[in-house]
């Protein structure tokens, strides 16, 4: 418990705040909803939208971990907050569909930044057998941040008629975690001085592929991430197409499936200390797989509703428990793992054009099965004995 007590509690939360300014860039599922309906985009062209954000997973991931080796870990998350602030005010200022995609991009290179730096920076300041459990209570927290996204976007539309104040609002949110940060003591220093003290270069982390669990753990983050971004995006054409909504009704549709996640990660935060996390994440996985059937035959609301509640309630620790998996696999590593893993959140840039080229050609049932067979994957992928988050 040593290392619980050497933080204080301000510090404690202002570390814990850059997770919900973490969750804004959930914003793009809804966004890119109203973007194709404001622009009279195809999917395919659409789903370039939230491709221009992940797709810095995989080009900035490993500049990032290089960054946070030199600046610290938690003065590479106050950049990232900077930043974060400035990205969603372009939208807002420049609304043409040429400089949404430079605001998300920035968002997406934000976001990276802030999930390098954050994950470990959180992780060494309590206990290793603790991993699972603290980086889902911090997915708890992302997760009450991407709920109030569609809600906040189609509140704007219901009280001003623009959709597009809910960028102004969000920078100014996050200003107040980039003040709590800029006045707690740092925290770079507090925990176990082992973890994460390698220099991290593009070999060094590239390397890490060469061990077989980091290898699985990073295509299963890269599946995780596509199902997230996936199901974000495609619940609120899934309402409308099905259940008949109008889009700032089907909006809640994404807002239901975080509100699941979080209280998924609220549950999960506190099992994670009693159950095995293999156990969970297996159980956690079937559970997912089996809701997705209704999801693809179901028309009435309710039970495409139900669905979209399952499977974020079973999903909402996967990544957390993965992360753990690979963090503890090298934990004098911890900056360039995390490097390797925030890489695999491109699966968002991945998956989300294959989702919307199939379902342009087959409809979206299709898409919808190749986010299942994702979970399969992930199934197959899994370690088959608790090695890593317990040890």
């Amino acid at each position: 418990m040593e290392n619980d007590k050497q933080i204080g509690w301000f510090s404690k939360v202002a570390v814990f705040s850059g997770f919900f300014i973490m969750g804004f860039v959930d914003i793009v599922g809804i966004a890119t909803n109203y973007v194709k309906s404001d622009f009279g985009l195809s999917a395919t062209l659409s789903n370039t939208i939230p491709m221009m954000v992940f797709i810095w997973f995989a080009l900035f991931s490993i500049p990032a971990g290089i960054l946070m080796g030199r600046i610290g870990k938690q003065k590479s998350v106050l950049l990232a907050l900077i930043i974060t602030a400035v990205a969603l005010l372009i939208p807002f200022v420049a609304y043409r569909f040429v400089w949404v995609l430079v605001g998300f991009s920035l968002l997406g290179i934000s976001n990276t930044l802030l999930q390098v730096s954050l994950n470990p920076l959180v992780a060494s300041l309590f206990n290793r057998e603790k991993t699972a459990s603290i980086l889902t209570a911090g997915q708890f927290v992302k997760s009450i941040s991407s709920l109030l996204g569609p809600i906040i976007a189609g509140g704007m539309v219901t009280a001003w008629g623009d959709w597009k104040l809910a960028f102004p609002l969000l920078a100014i949110v996050t200003l107040l975690p980039i003040l709590f940060l800029a006045l707690s003591g740092s925290t770079d220093t507090v925990g176990d001085t082992n973890l994460g003290t390698s220099r991290t270069s593009f070999s060094s982390v590239l390397g890490l592929l060469k061990e077989r669990p980091l290898f699985l753990a990073f295509l299963s983050i890269i599946l995780i991430v596509g199902l997230d971004v996936g199901i974000n995006t495609t619940a609120p054409e899934l309402m409308m197409k099905r259940a008949g909504l109008e889009l700032n009704r089907a909006g809640l549709a994404s807002s239901l499936y975080f509100l699941a996640k979080i209280a998924g990660t609220l549950v999960g935060s506190f099992l994670l200390l009693k159950v095995s996390p293999i156990r969970f994440l297996k159980v956690s996985l079937l559970l997912a797989i089996a809701a997705f059937v209704p999801l693809t035959v179901a028309t009435e609301g309710w039970i495409l509703l139900s669905a979209i509640f399952i499977i974020g309630l079973a999903c909402a620790n996967l990544f957390s428990i993965i992360f753990s998996f690979a963090l503890n696999e090298k934990p004098d590593r911890s900056n360039e793992v995390s490097a390797l893993m925030i890489m695999g959140v491109s699966g968002g840039a991945v998956i989300l054009p294959l989702l919307g080229m199939v379902n342009d050609l087959w409809g979206i049932a299709a898409s919808l099965a190749i986010l299942a067979i994702s979970l399969v994957i992930i199934l197959i992928f899994i370690p088959k004995k608790d090695n890593h988050a317990t040890r």
